[in-house]
């Protein structure tokens, strides 16, 4: 089923990446064509897909803030956890996952996805079902950062253990009292993080495949932070680590 992708940059990372099919490009009339609208067209140029003016009402009527374009592509390309852990060997180093946990916010799971790319993680995965994957709403979310990531939707509980199979540690964030303090857990080494779901946290099962369960220290009143942040934080004292 074809889908429509809006916005600025979600368009130009999904025409970067090269990873969707790529069917017909709508350009809102009176759209200036400068800055990255420019680097679009000649993305699209190369890639022989047609560009159509239309009337802006109608780019409106996707939803979302699609700032007068759209284009429409093939579904979103998952691949199998195998790749992710081969793209980390390839490039030599040790493996760098993030795991989700039934997330159903888009805007949180784009938010992560984004993270993610910028902190240099091999790929995601995500459940295959109860949970949001990545839509034209996610791709939005992540300013297109998702395009350019390796993401499978499998079983979580299967998943882990092949990760672990593969000498990766997995620990999970957590904000109870029985988790360790990050700042305690070594980050440099294989690793796989898992965040779980805006209401519930990890799911059992999930949190029981975890090596570790570890917390971010918090200084003020509130005792825990949003999915997307915490997870965004602990990425980004990984990426640190390594």
């Amino acid at each position: 089923m074809r889908e429509w992708i809006t916005g600025r940059n979600p368009v130009f990372e999904t025409l970067s990446a090269h990873r969707r099919q790529c069917f017909r490009l709508m350009l809102a009339n009176g759209v200036e064509e400068k800055g990255v609208i420019t680097e679009i067209l000649k993305l699209v140029k190369g890639s022989n897909v047609p560009v159509e003016r239309v009337i802006r009402q109608r780019i409106d009527s996707l939803g979302g803030n699609p700032q007068g374009i759209a284009l429409e592509v093939a579904p979103y390309p998952y691949v199998d956890l195998h790749t992710i852990l081969k793209t980390a060997e390839r490039r030599e180093e040790p493996p760098f996952i993030l795991i989700l946990d039934t997330l159903q916010d888009p805007q949180n799971l784009g938010t992560l996805l984004r993270s993610a790319e910028a902190f240099g993680v091999n790929g995601v995965v995500i459940p295959q079902h109860r949970a949001a994957g990545v839509t034209p709403a996610v791709v939005h979310a992540s300013s297109g950062a998702c395009e350019h990531l390796l993401i499978t939707a499998t079983n979580l509980a299967q998943a882990i253990s092949e990760i672990k199979q593969a000498n990766v540690w997995v620990i999970g964030l957590d904000a109870g009292e029985n988790a360790q303090d990050i700042a305690d857990i070594r980050l440099d080494g294989g690793l796989a993080i898992v965040v779980g779901s805006e209401a519930e946290g990890m799911r059992p099962l999930v949190r029981r495949s975890c090596d570790s369960v570890v917390r971010l220290p918090m200084a003020g009143r509130i005792e825990s932070l949003n999915a997307a942040v915490s997870g965004s934080i602990a990425l980004y004292l990984a990426s640190r680590a390594r």
